[in-house]
């Protein structure tokens, strides 16, 4: 790996990419550096700090901001609304006949759809901008001075539409590392926030001198990092054979080749999904904790308790668990049936062996696929409750305190995995195409 690494380098236009990747990076971290004019920044770092199920809500904010919400910067959202948008994009695509219609266009259709998000990601980002402002002032009063339309409302557009704007600084950056330089750039763009929290994390058991729970948790980490490149990589290979075709003198076709259909086709968003519902409720709930009449008030105070990830609240985490194995499966079947593959196999002359083509190599392929997204939905849903249960093992759940289960958090974990082998396979790519060994085989 060393030595593909020196070779990356030396490589002009390869050793550009990176350096631009890393560039970008740096840029925006700067970025998340800059506050929202007004907030008051170290209220709510002592908020954050606090670990109170508010708290808990915010940080998950913040993991998807790649770390700005900790600052309320310009780019407290990070890419979250795009992310949010694109997921809207797919879900319709197999509704609405002209989302299909574009899908098949090749290229230019998919520059149309994603035009379409990029639209749909500024009502998006308004709309979440505002109720991020309002949640985080609710559980911290005078954060954001002069917020709310009957208050200010020349402060709150202005509020509005620079964190609108970050949002779409963010995208653009992520697009501009996605062709320029080296990996997906939205999923970089995340990455980067998420390990920038590391080394903060480290000092925080380095300073409390918690050196068994440090290394604990590193060995956890370390394990939970090889399961989810395991099962990420795992795929089912389905045997494929193309009929022979004679023309004139010459014969074509024949050849045999496989689908690799993969234990985990759905990523990280399922995990996303299920957590933007279950802290929906607590979200809104949290606003109604100060209000004057004693059973809204303790009405709210319970929804805030049930459905906040503290270590004694185990419904949450029952209930996180069976939507993201929900989520997966549902994710998973979205994704298949958009691909089409048992009408492009007959439509290119190909068929499984022992299997008829049309209707019932697709009811084959999903048969196959039901089978082994199960193995995939039950790692992410493990993922998921991953810091309750280590909580509970380690002894956490005594002292009800926050969950603080690993180095870095679950779903951070997956995203590192994910976007670490993205970006190794991209990079080993471009070295088979000088005829350099690459990183992985």
């Amino acid at each position: 790996m060393i030595e593909a690494v020196r070779n990356a380098f030396a490589l002009p236009d390869l050793r550009r990419k990176i350096i631009f990747t890393l560039l970008i990076l740096v840029a925006y971290r700067a970025g998340a550096h800059v506050p929202v004019p007004g907030v008051d920044a170290r209220a709510l770092q002592q908020f954050l700090e606090s670990g109170t199920d508010g708290s808990t809500i915010v940080q998950f904010l913040n993991l998807l901001s790649g770390g700005a919400l900790a600052n309320f910067s310009i780019l407290a959202m990070g890419v979250y609304p795009y992310i949010t948008a694109s997921i809207i994009i797919q879900l319709l695509t197999p509704l609405v006949p002209q989302l299909q219609e574009l899908a098949k266009e090749g290229e230019q259709g998919r520059n149309k759809m994603n035009l379409y998000t990029h639209w749909l990601t500024v009502p998006l980002a308004l709309l979440q901008a505002y109720g991020q402002v309002f949640f985080i002032q609710s559980n911290v009063p005078g954060i954001l001075t002069n917020f709310g339309f009957s208050v200010n409302p020349l402060t709150t557009i202005t509020v509005l539409v620079t964190m609108t704007a970050g949002t779409m600084i963010a995208v653009w950056l992520g697009e501009l590392i996605t062709e320029q330089g080296i990996g997906n750039g939205v999923s970089i763009i995340i990455f980067g926030g998420i390990v920038a929290e590391l080394p903060a994390q480290i000092v925080g058991f380095v300073s409390r001198q918690d050196w068994i729970n440090l290394i604990l948790f590193a060995i956890i980490t370390v394990l939970t990092i090889a399961v989810i490149a395991f099962v990420q990589e795992g795929q089912r290979r389905i045997p494929v054979q193309y009929g022979k075709r004679v023309r004139g003198t010459k014969v074509y076709g024949g050849q045999s080749s496989h689908i690799p259909m993969k234990v985990n086709s759905a990523g990280m968003i399922p995990l996303i999904f299920a957590q933007s519902i279950m802290i929906f409720p607590s979200a809104v709930a949290a606003s109604f904790t100060v209000s004057e009449n004693s059973f809204i008030r303790s009405v709210a105070n319970g929804i805030v308790t049930w459905f906040s990830p503290n270590v004694q609240s185990w419904p949450y985490w029952i209930l996180y668990f069976l939507m993201v194995v929900g989520f997966t499966y549902f994710y998973t079947d979205v994704i298949f049936k958009q691909q089409n593959l048992a009408e492009n196999l007959q439509r290119q002359g190909g068929f499984i062996p022992g299997i008829r083509p049309g209707r019932r190599t697709e009811f084959y392929l999903n048969s196959v696929l039901q089978r082994i997204t199960l193995v995939g939905a039950l790692m992410l849903g493990g993922v998921a409750i991953l810091p309750w249960v280590v909580n509970l093992l380690t002894g956490a759940a005594q002292s009800g305190s926050q969950i603080q289960s690993l180095l870095i958090t679950s779903t951070g974990l997956l995203i590192v995995v994910g976007v670490v082998l993205d970006t190794m396979k991209q990079l080993e790519a471009q070295l088979l195409m000088r005829n350099y060994e690459g990183f992985i085989g």
